[in-house]
């Protein structure tokens, strides 16, 4: 398709138009040449759709960090797939994902959506995943470009790497899914990078265009384009809109003659043929006939293939007829964490908790639960089930928008006491106050504590009295985290079980200037109560002394692992080691699940009989463990990221900036690297992963720089998964090096007794470092093959020129 005969048809100020969106989600539309408005949204682990919104529910999958686990680019692909079905369902163009940042300090606020520590991992993986989703005419959207492992100070800081460590690392996560997967988006970051923030960056030249050909947009992060000062770089369309940066602002300087016509135009022929490509463009469509697949079956799959295996005293699989009773103990056995919080949040119309999945999947086996201890921090919202619309009858609540008169703008029924609005058709920026009114019927009674979550001055009121008026301040400047992860504000309430209690939550709105001026953010709800802790804990070993096996699910949640703010500590919330500890000691045979998107401190790993890493989860997550639990399948992960016996070991670990500055002062040396180098052991290595059967490994070889073989066999008496890795090392280099580097993996399946020769390709800049150019250092590279970064039983050397 010729795009300069529709260029040419353009005014200037139409080609400007078509470089901001037109409002939070969406592009603007160019009828006269046949252009329709394109539909972008949050997509890494689900595709929300411009509506956030329990009406229109998504396909929850699990956290990338799940994903990656799998050291599956299969499983990649049909994650890509899934996501571009569930976008073509919602009529979504555009999904913005895979994030790809890497796990620089595991202390990151978004270390969840996110792959690995390591850029060779995450580079296939990534590359899988996009050409998964485009093969349906949907883009997909690498992001954030780059450095940006990070949340804290991240619209301002800046991060100090240099060129070798951009190269070899932080570049090197994102060159595979645009060299070969072609990806048709790449997202410029809030951040900085060596001193220039990255909507105005050379990086979006070189490396992305020059040395990689890639031939698509540049989106940025939401206001992330600051000045007319970013239209001279290779960014290309400014989002959200319809204000930002650019507009007349930019009209007046290609008139001006300071931003040249021909950046514009080229910047306008990448979008329309972003539009062809997904069918936006009259004359193009979507790929017909998109492939039939069940998401939901394929989130059990993802959630089961992520699972690692962390810890087995032979206590898994369990044997379900030889169990009569079960005690599952844990707030996140109950109200799992599936997803992280933040943009990446999307609402699944059901989510099986593992309370739910071990109940279902031994429906014979008498289960107790206790909650143990409270992970809870702040408001939860009202579950739906207890809740009437006091105008119609109906299930769920009634939301008013009202003008500073009192007048109604805006009315809707809604069936979630947790709302956002990002767009959508509320009138935010004209109303007065939001108000929110249900009809709850508490289903237990005690005192509790009543409240909401979001940011600005409010009311309380149950019953018609006014409980509480106060302001919920944010904490930082963040706003993302203030919009997403707001302070609460409550009030004490004295409730009886089935009594129904009328509740009432209006809340202030000032005039907001700003790209996220007509968005809102309220969740109203309970604050978790004040129950004795060590009542809940001395419940909890009562049920499990009682059982013949013990299953407590401990984990973080959205206010600890979310978009906005990075963690400050790697220990799980609350008293959830003390929860496992007493229980361990009262039942031998507990069995730990970990329900966290990120590595935290596991101090009691050795005294538990099993331990799993199940990361968040998707909405599949119960009945995928249980799955494991009972040995239907084989927990397929192995892990993408090293996590720690106590923090103080991390060598890597830093997220705050000095001075504005984040330094990335280890160079080469993060992540596994790093913890080499330092000869410090971790609790559980990159790669570490146990299974359910046994496996010999032999007959490496390396015939050239691109493959190696050997041979896999299955010695146990179950069929089962084994993930190959294989590394490189270079002894006596002249260069600095780490100790050794994930060049390549495979994954083997195979029956009991089975065995099959493999081939593993290595990525092509393995043998390569960078020095104003990739440059190979002639000699001999020790290959090395097994099972993780420190278990490499097979060795072979490769020369190389």
């Amino acid at each position: 398709m010729n795009f300069d005969d529709l260029l040419g048809r353009l005014s200037l100020e139409e080609k400007v138009r078509i470089l901001t969106g037109q409002d939070f989600w969406s592009t603007h539309p160019l009828p006269a040449i046949g252009l329709r408005s394109m539909v972008l949204s949050d997509g890494p682990s689900g595709v929300r759709g411009a509506v956030w919104d329990e009406r229109d529910p998504s396909l929850n999958l699990p956290s990338a960090t799940a994903l990656s686990s799998s050291w599956d680019v299969g499983i990649a692909h049909r994650y890509g797939v899934v996501s571009a079905l569930e976008a073509r369902r919602k009529n979504v163009d555009v999904v913005l994902g895979p994030t790809i940042n890497l796990h620089r300090s595991p202390l990151g606020g978004r270390h969840f959506e996110a792959f690995s520590e390591d850029p060779v991992l995450t580079a296939d993986l990534a590359a899988a995943y996009v050409a998964g989703v485009q093969e349906l005419g949907v883009g997909a959207t690498p992001k954030h470009y780059v450095a940006n492992d990070f949340e804290t100070d991240r619209f301002t800081a800046n991060v100090e790497v240099d060129e070798r460590t951009l190269r070899e690392v932080y570049l090197l996560a994102f060159e595979k899914a645009v060299t070969e997967s072609k990806a048709w988006l790449v997202m410029s970051a809030y951040n900085s990078i060596n001193g220039a923030t990255a909507s105005e960056n050379d990086l979006l030249e070189t490396p992305l265009n020059t040395d990689w050909g890639f031939d698509g947009v540049v989106v940025s992060d939401w206001t992330a384009v600051r000045s007319v000062e970013s239209a001279k770089h290779s960014q290309d369309l400014a989002m959200p809109g319809p204000v930002g940066a650019w507009g007349d602002a930019l009209v007046e300087a290609v008139r001006s003659g300071e931003v040249k016509e021909d950046a514009i135009d080229r910047k306008v022929r990448r979008i329309l043929a972003l539009a062809a490509r997904v069918g936006a463009l009259e004359g193009t469509e979507k790929p017909s006939d998109p492939p039939q697949v069940d998401g939901v079956a394929f989130a059990r799959t993802a959630a089961t293939e992520g699972t690692v295996l962390l810890a087995n005293q032979s206590a898994l699989p369990w044997d379900s007829s030889a169990l009569t009773k079960v005690a599952i103990i844990g707030h996140n056995a109950r109200d799992a964490r599936t997803q992280g919080g933040g943009s990446a949040t999307v609402i699944p119309e059901k989510v099986v908790s593992p309370l739910d999945g071990l109940r279902a999947a031994l429906p014979n086996t008498e289960i107790t639960y206790s909650i143990g201890a409270v992970v809870q921090e702040g408001v939860a919202e009202l579950p739906a089930g207890t809740m009437t619309n006091p105008q119609s009858g109906q299930p769920g609540a009634r939301v008013r928008f009202l003008g500073a008169d009192g007048s109604e703008l805006f009315a809707e029924d809604r069936f979630s006491s947790a709302l956002v609005y990002l767009g959508g058709d509320a009138p935010i920026g004209e109303s007065a106050v939001f108000e929110f009114r249900t009809t709850w019927t508490p289903s237990e009674s005690g005192a509790i504590q009543l409240g909401f979550a979001s940011v600005g001055h409010g009311r309380i009121f149950a019953d018609g009295k006014l409980l509480r008026e106060d302001t919920a301040v944010p904490v930082g400047n963040d706003l993302g985290a203030a919009l997403l992860s707001p302070p609460s504000i409550s009030a004490p309430l004295e409730v009886t079980a089935g009594t129904p209690v009328d509740v009432r939550v209006e809340l202030d709105l000032p005039k907001v200037e700003g790209g996220l001026s007509n968005a809102l953010s309220i969740t109203v709800g309970v604050e978790p109560g004040n129950d004795d802790p060590q009542a809940l804990i001395d419940e909890a070993v009562a049920a499990a002394r009682e059982a013949d096996v013990a299953l407590v699910v401990v984990g973080t949640n959205s206010k600890v692992e979310s978009e906005g703010y990075d963690r400050t500590s790697l220990a799980l919330p609350g008293r959830q080691d003390d929860l496992v500890r007493a229980v361990a000691a009262a039942n031998p045979r507990t069995v730990v699940v970990v329900n966290a998107g990120s590595p935290v401190l596991l101090p009691w790993r050795d005294d538990v009989a099993a331990v799993l890493a199940t990361y968040f989860g998707g909405q599949e997550y119960g009945d995928a463990l249980a799955d494991v639990l009972l040995g239907r399948t084989e927990p397929g992960g192995r892990l993408p990221t090293t996590w720690p016996r106590v923090q103080e070991d991390v060598p890597v670990i830093n997220v705050t900036p000095e001075n504005g500055v984040v330094r990335y002062d280890e160079g080469i040396h993060m992540g596994y690297r790093a913890w080499l180098k330092a000869g410090t052991e971790p609790a559980y290595e990159f790669g570490h992963g146990l299974g359910y059967t046994t496996w010999e490994l032999s007959d490496l070889r390396a015939n050239d720089p691109s493959s190696v073989a050997l041979t896999v066999r299955n010695s146990g008496d179950r069929a089962g998964k084994h993930v190959v890795q294989v590394y490189v090392e270079r002894p006596g280099s002249a260069i600095d090096r780490p100790v050794r580097w994930l060049a390549g993996f495979g994954v083997a399946r195979l029956d009991a007794g089975q065995a099959r020769e493999i081939t593993i390709g290595l990525h092509e800049h393995t043998f390569e470092h960078w020095a104003d150019g990739w440059t190979t250092e002639p000699g001999a590279f020790t290959i090395r093959a097994g099972s993780s970064v420190s278990d490499l039983p097979l060795s072979t050397e490769l020369q190389v020129r």
